[in-house]
């Protein structure tokens, strides 16, 4: 356990790992993977393509995990919380790498590891068969994976015959405490305190073999619809005297069909509306964090909360204006909390919490009527743009020091290129259109190499969201005919820079919040000022003008929110104070 000290508390958090082991093996197949040629070695990946229609990568992580974890040993972090979605999609063969990798910096640096649900582990409250179409195969064709035989049809054009291992199913809560059960979701002799929302102990009688006894998961459940029994792992841990960390299981899995079996793994919708099913569904969360704040402050401890989902608006509250542009159905917005979700844990004692889900960077604050204010930290994934996590640093029992640290240089990120090569001329030969830039596999650094995953993101599938005409007013436009509809007048730079950049540097803005500041050029960010004040002030005449003028309030949301590089947080007021360099 790592000793108190008079020097301030530091954790970490990282969010949304999703790591794939791609060096992983298989407990019940002779298939290894493919061997990449730069290496020589076998390589469970998955394809470019994939990766580059998905809001997260696939492969890249693994390295990027290694070397935000080699960072934390580096700064001498003894803490590290992971908010879900720490895996692809809880399969025993990532679950076990997860572990194997978590084990390895517990035991060599003395880390203690504190981990929550996220909706992509578990998937759902049972395990699941399942499995991917995408792992990348012998000659650039595709390999598919799955736990059980009838579960994909073979295009025999493009993938290879399907390969099957139990090691690929989606694993339900029994499966995943079973192998990371250490890592928090069960007590350990060395916690101070450690306790359920099902524990009947109090702090003053506390003891580990009552905290183990109550540990498992039987004694964790709850009826989410009248029949309808599953998990909630939540806990609170004090892993050093004086600090609790609250590690909220916000997963909620409803039935599909209330008629058909509780039992049933297939009968139960995912959980990535988050916490506006917590509010409807898994109430008794909220009277826990209550009592859990209420205890803390009673023992004088700090309590520092932790779950996968956000608890505030992540758009800088901008979600109204992006639903009336793109509709309620895009940009996640159906991922956006309820306002009476930070009402609710506001009111609970709940000042700080760290979220992820989103794979943004961002912070969100709100203040009750009654003056409780709870500040939302989002935390950036290391397997989306902007890689990064977060650094709390508890200075005293009021003063929190949030600091965003961010992964350009990660060793080895281009290890799996050769792979993707044989990829790229595969798709070629089927002269199949849209197919992935092969562009992206000329990036020097992690940094660039996320940037040219949100590129091609947004060319090969967020664009789709965007609706006519101003999807295809930017497509062909440059800034000075976007500043023609307004009664400014941009120099003669302005014509440099496209549409097509500024729907990218959107997407920057929206995903790393003031980070992306570096990734814009100086001179097109003095532009998009000036285009935002113009809009702002006019009358739009069409609907394109009026689909900019959303376009524009929107880009001001996103460079004026609450600060979310480096800032303290003053836990008995809820101040936010940007920390300036």
């Amino acid at each position: 356990m790592a000793q108190q000290t008079n020097s301030p508390t530091q954790i970490a958090f990282l969010a949304d790992v999703h790591l794939q082991d791609i060096y992983g093996s298989f407990s019940d197949t002779d298939y290894k993977g493919i061997v990449n040629p730069k290496i020589g070695k076998y390589t469970i990946a998955r394809t470019m393509g994939s990766q580059l229609h998905s809001t997260r990568i696939f492969n890249e992580n693994y390295f990027a995990f290694i070397a935000a974890l080699e960072d934390i040993v580096a700064r001498n972090i003894k803490l590290v919380a992971l908010p879900g979605d720490y895996s692809d999609d809880g399969q025993p063969i990532h679950i076990k790498g997860l572990k194997r990798i978590l084990q390895h910096y517990e035991q060599q640096y003395n880390i203690q590891f504190f981990i929550t649900t996220g909706n992509h582990d578990p998937v759902g409250p049972f395990q699941k068969e399942s499995g991917k179409s995408d792992f990348l195969g012998e000659g650039g064709k595709a390999q598919p994976i799955y736990s059980k035989e009838g579960l994909h049809s073979v295009n025999p054009e493009t993938e290879h015959p399907t390969i099957i291992t139990k090691d690929i199913a989606k694993m339900g809560y029994d499966g995943i405490l079973k192998e990371l059960g250490s890592f928090g979701f069960y007590p350990r002799k060395e916690h101070l305190y450690w306790a359920t929302p099902f524990s009947t102990y109090t702090y003053e009688d506390y003891s580990y073999d009552k905290a183990h006894k109550e540990a498992q998961l039987p004694h964790r459940t709850y009826e989410v619809e009248p029949n309808f029994i599953v998990p909630d792992v939540s806990y609170v841990v004090e892993p050093i005297p004086g600090i609790w960390l609250l590690a909220i299981d916000g997963d909620v899995y409803l039935p599909i069909d209330k008629n058909k079996s509780a039992t049933n793994p297939n009968n139960y919708h995912g959980a990535s509306t988050g916490y506006n099913n917590v509010l409807t569904n898994k109430q008794h969360l909220i009277s826990w964090a209550k009592r859990v704040a209420d205890e803390a402050k009673k023992q004088g401890k700090t309590l520092i909360t932790f779950s996968h989902f956000p608890m505030v608006d992540f758009n800088d509250d901008a979600s109204s204006t992006l639903r009336a542009l793109l509709g309620p159905k895009k940009w996640q917005l159906e991922r956006v909390p309820d306002e009476t979700v930070a009402e609710a844990f506001a009111e609970a004692g709940i000042t700080i919490h760290v979220a992820g889900h989103m794979h943004i960077n961002d912070t969100g604050v709100r203040t009750t009527k009654n003056g409780n204010t709870l500040v939302n930290i989002q935390s950036p994934s290391l397997a989306a743009y902007i890689p990064g996590y977060k650094i709390l640093t508890l200075h005293d029992n009021t003063t929190v020091e949030v600091e965003t640290i961010t992964l350009n240089e990660v060793p080895r990120f281009n290890e799996l290129f050769p792979i993707y090569e044989t990829e790229h001329q595969f798709l070629t030969t089927l002269n199949i259109l849209g197919i992935w830039d092969k562009e992206v596999l000329n990036a020097n650094t992690y940094h660039d190499f996320m940037l040219w995953h949100l590129k091609e993101l947004v060319r090969l599938r967020f664009l789709n969201d965007w609706p006519a005409p101003v999807k295809e007013f930017l497509l062909t436009a440059n800034l000075e005919t976007i500043a023609n509809k307004t009664n400014v007048t941009l120099s003669d730079g302005a014509i440099a820079y496209s549409g097509t950049d500024l729907l990218y540097d959107f997407y920057k803005l929206r995903n790393a919040d003031v980070l992306a500041l570096k990734d814009i050029p100086e001179k097109r960010l003095k532009y998009y000022r000036q285009l935002i004040k113009a809009y702002k002030t006019i009358t739009p005449a069409d609907t394109l003008t009026a689909q900019l003028q959303q376009v524009f309030f929107c880009m001001n949301q996103f460079l004026n929110g609450a600060p979310s590089q480096h800032f303290m947080v003053n836990l008995k007021t809820g101040e936010v104070k940007a920390i300036v360099p």
